[in-house]
C-alpha cells in the first residue's frame, strides 16, 4: 500500500484523469439518483404527509392521482373491520383552473377533512389554514404554484371548471408533478370534482396499532369492489407507477450508467498507460524475483487508492451541491444509504478497472532490460 501511494505521488500526472474520471462516476450516479428519488417522492406526496394507515380506493388503482368514484358507504365497510380506530373519506382528482388573465391549467384538487385529528388533512395545513378553509370556496395551494396558476397569493379569485374559488392561504413543500395541489374542504371540493354526496375517491382508515394495518388490509381484498394498501404499500406504489409510466427513471439510469462507463475506460486505461509506462521498473522487480502477483496486488492497490481520492474529491462536492438544491427548492434527495450505495458502486467499478489494467503485466520481461 505504501509503496503504491508513493507511486501515485511521484506520478500524479500520469494517475490524475483516473482519479478525476473516479470522481465524475461517483459524482454522476449519487446526483442522479438522488434526483430520481425526490422527483418521485413528489408523486406520492398525497400519501406520505397524512396520517392514515391505510388507504381504499376502486380497485385496480395504479397511483393515488388516478382514483375513481365509489360509493361512500364503504366508509362503513372499513370502520367495521376489527383493529380500526378511525375511518373518513377523502375526495381527490383532476380539474381545470381558470386563470384570471386567460388561459387554464391542470391542477389536482384534494378534498379532506379539517378536524384536528383528519387523516386525510396534510400536515402542512395548520389549524389556522384549517380554520379558513371552512369557508365556501376556500382553497389553498402551494406558493411555489402562484406563477402557473397565474394568481398573485392570498385573496385571489379564480375558477375551477367554472366554479369560484379564492386562495385564503399558501404552504410549502406541495410541489407537484402533475398538476399543482388545490387542498380544500369536502364540501368544496365535491362541485368542484362533480362529485355526489354518495360519492368518494378514498377511504382512509387509522388502526388501533400501524402493525394491524397489514392485516386489515388483506381482509379487506377479499372484497372485490374495492383496493386496499398500508400507507407504505402505496407509497411505493404511486411511484413505481410514475417511474414506469414516465420513463424518466430509466433515461435517470442510463445516465449514470453512462457516466459509470465513461469512468470505468478512462480509469481502466489510465491505469494501463502508467503500468506500461514502468514496464522497465516492473522488469527490474521480476529479474530481483519479486513474483508477478505481487506486481498484480500493486496495480490493484493502485486502483483502490485512485477510487478512493477520486471519492474523496467527489463527496464534498456532491454534498454542496445537494444543499445547493435545498436553496432553490430543487427535488433531489441523497440520504446515506444512497450515498454509501454510490461509494461502493464507484470502488467496485474502479477495482474491476484494475483487473483490466492487469493485462498490461503481461509484457513485463527481464529480457527487456538488456534493450
Amino acid at each position: 500500500m505504501s509503496y503504491s501511494l508513493a507511486t501515485l505521488w511521484y506520478e500524479r500526472h500520469r494517475y490524475m484523469p483516473g482519479v478525476l474520471a473516479v470522481g465524475f462516476s461517483a459524482l454522476l450516479i449519487a446526483l442522479q439518483c438522488g434526483l430520481l428519488l425526490g422527483l418521485f417522492s413528489i408523486t406520492s406526496i398525497p400519501v406520505d404527509h397524512t396520517r392514515a394507515h391505510l388507504w381504499v380506493g376502486a380497485p385496480q388503482t395504479l397511483s393515488v392521482d388516478l382514483g375513481r368514484p365509489m360509493p361512500e358507504s364503504y366508509l362503513l365497510r372499513v370502520a367495521s373491520q376489527p383493529g380500526v380506530e378511525k375511518a373518513e373519506i377523502y375526495i381527490q382528482g383532476f380539474a381545470y383552473w381558470g386563470k384570471p388573465n386567460g388561459g387554464s391549467e391542470l391542477c389536482m384538487v384534494i378534498g379532506s377533512r379539517l378536524e384536528s385529528d383528519s387523516l386525510g388533512a396534510v400536515k402542512e395545513l395548520t389549524p389556522e389554514l384549517r380554520a379558513r378553509l371552512t369557508e365556501p370556496g376556500a382553497i389553498i395551494v402551494d406558493e411555489s404554484d402562484i406563477g402557473r396558476l397565474g394568481i398573485k397569493g392570498i385573496g385571489d379569485v379564480a375558477e375551477i371548471i367554472g366554479q369560484r374559488v379564492r386562495v385564503v392561504g399558501l404552504v410549502k413543500g406541495l410541489r407537484s408533478l402533475a398538476g399543482p395541489y388545490v387542498l380544500a374542504s369536502i364540501n368544496t371540493a365535491r362541485p368542484l370534482l362533480r362529485l355526489s354526496q354518495e360519492q368518494t375517491t378514498y377511504v382512509l382508515a387509522r388502526c388501533r396499532h400501524k402493525s394491524d394495518a397489514p392485516g386489515v388490509v388483506a381482509k379487506l381484498r377479499d372484497f372485490t369492489s374495492m383496493t386496499a394498501f398500508t400507507q407504505d404499500e402505496f407509497s411505493l406504489r404511486t411511484r413505481m407507477h410514475w417511474l414506469t409510466k414516465t420513463k424518466a427513471g430509466i433515461a435517470l439510469g442510463c445516465a449514470a450508467a453512462l457516466g459509470l462507463l465513461v469512468g470505468a475506460i478512462v480509469t481502466s486505461q489510465t491505469l494501463y498507460a502508467a503500468t506500461a509506462a514502468s514496464i522497465r521498473e516492473y522488469a527490474v522487480l521480476q529479474a530481483l524475483g519479486i513474483p508477478r502477483w505481487r506486481m498484480a496486488l500493486t496495480v490493484l492497490a493502485q486502483s483502490f487508492w485512485v477510487g478512493i481520492l477520486g471519492i474523496a474529491v467527489a463527496v464534498p462536492v456532491v454534498l454542496l451541491l445537494t444543499q445547493g438544491a435545498e436553496m432553490v427548492n430543487a427535488p433531489l434527495q441523497l440520504p446515506s444509504w444512497l450515498l454509501a450505495l454510490a461509494v461502493g458502486v464507484t470502488m467496485t467499478m474502479a477495482m474491476v478497472s484494475g483487473l483490466a489494467a492487469l493485462r498490461s503485466l503481461r509484457l513485463v520481461e527481464p529480457a527487456t532490460l538488456l534493450r
